[in-house]
This record gives C-alpha cells, sequence and structure tokens, in this order.
C-alpha cells in the first residue's frame, strides 16, 4: 500500500526561499536563466497571492554569492530576511529557525540555490526536525542534471516530495471555485500558453455579457 497522501494546505504551509543570490543563480544551468528566473518569481507570486508565511535567506551575501533575486524582496517586503553570516546549512542559523517556528506551519515549501547543498541540507534538516517538506523542483537550481537528479532522489528518500511551482499553486488553491480569475491571471503572468487560455475564457465572458 502507497503513503496516505499528503497534500499541501495554504493555512498550515509556510514558504522558504533559500539563497536565490545573484552570484549563486550564474551556477544553475540544470535550466535556462529565463526558465529558472521565471519559476523563482512565480513561486514569489504563488506565495503572496496564498499569503502564506514567508522566510527569505542569505548566505554570505556581501561575498561572491552576490545579493537577492530582488524581485523576491519586492513580493515579500515584510517577510523575515535572515542574512546568514557564513552558515551553509541555513537550519545551522539560530534565527532563520527561529524565524521558520514563528510561522506556525508544520509544511515547508522550499526552494534555493543550490539543489544539492541549499536546499538539500535545510530539507533533510526540517524533516529531522518533525516537518513535511515539499521542494520546488523548478525553482532550485544546480550545476547540471546528473547533480539535480542525485539531489532529488536523496531528499525523496528522506520524505521530502518533489513539486513544480505549476503543481504548488494547483494543489494550494484547490478549487477553480475559489478565485479563478486571480489564480488564472497569476498562471497566465508566467505562462504565455495560459495567457492564451484566459484570453479565449474573457472573450467568451464578454460575449455572454453581450
Amino acid at each position: 500500500m502507497g503513503q496516505k497522501y499528503n497534500r499541501l494546505d495554504k493555512d498550515q504551509a509556510a514558504l522558504l526561499l533559500v539563497d536565490h543570490q545573484s552570484g549563486l543563480i550564474s551556477l544553475v544551468q540544470d535550466f535556462t536563466p529565463d526558465d529558472f528566473k521565471n519559476s523563482v518569481i512565480a513561486l514569489a507570486d504563488i506565495g503572496k497571492f496564498f499569503n502564506l508565511p514567508t522566510v527569505i535567506t542569505t548566505s554570505f551575501d556581501e561575498g561572491p554569492n552576490g545579493p537577492i533575486v530582488p524581485e523576491i524582496v519586492e513580493r515579500h517586503p515584510e517577510a523575515p530576511f535572515i542574512h546568514r553570516p557564513g552558515q551553509i546549512n541555513a537550519w545551522d542559523n539560530e534565527d532563520f529557525v527561529k524565524a521558520v517556528e514563528a510561522t506556525g506551519r508544520k509544511q515547508l515549501i522550499i526552494a534555493g540555490v543550490v539543489t544539492d547543498v541549499c536546499v538539500g541540507f535545510v530539507t533533510l534538516s526540517a524533516i529531522e526536525a518533525g516537518y513535511d517538506v515539499f521542494v520546488v523542483t523548478d525553482a532550485s537550481g544546480t550545476f547540471n542534471h546528473t547533480v539535480q537528479q542525485a539531489a532529488w532522489n536523496r531528499m525523496s528518500a528522506a520524505g521530502a516530495q518533489m513539486m513544480n511551482w505549476f503543481s504548488v499553486a494547483c494543489e494550494l488553491h484547490r478549487d477553480w471555485r475559489n478565485d479563478m480569475e486571480g489564480l488564472g491571471n497569476l498562471l497566465s503572468n508566467h505562462l504565455p500558453n495560459y495567457r492564451n487560455l484566459m484570453t479565449s475564457y474573457f472573450t467568451l465572458q464578454d460575449a455572454k455579457k453581450g
């Protein structure tokens, strides 16, 4: 028998954005730069849309790792922002762990750079601490596909669920009747083909009104 379906719940989930820094992002080779940035910003938009408690962290951002991607902070200006002075594993930073605990949520949606280190170490530590972890694969990047697969396998074996940003949005939303136009617009901002779908929908709605 398979494991029980443990689905994301917008009232139980928090979003952790780990080390999406300008220097580190230059290391990402398993996605194209445009696709990766789109996925990261889409995930940040999802956190804002569902009002998820969000924690942002950087590692040694005054050094070569560089500053955080500005679009993340623009979308979450009130989120705790933990500037780690040197800890590679964010879970080794007391302020970061306290910020996560302060969310009061037991489901953690995690993405970052690089997948095998910044995401992997936090994921394994959070699972050990009793959290349910959902790793957003397309908003996390690393050196190549071999490293990517090894990191995904390691986290999966520990109990993390691998998802993409689109499935995160849909699982949190649950039912189109909650806010079809709101989620539809979010998706269409990041998926050109979905914009075509929404344009068709609005055209039909206007025709019915006419």
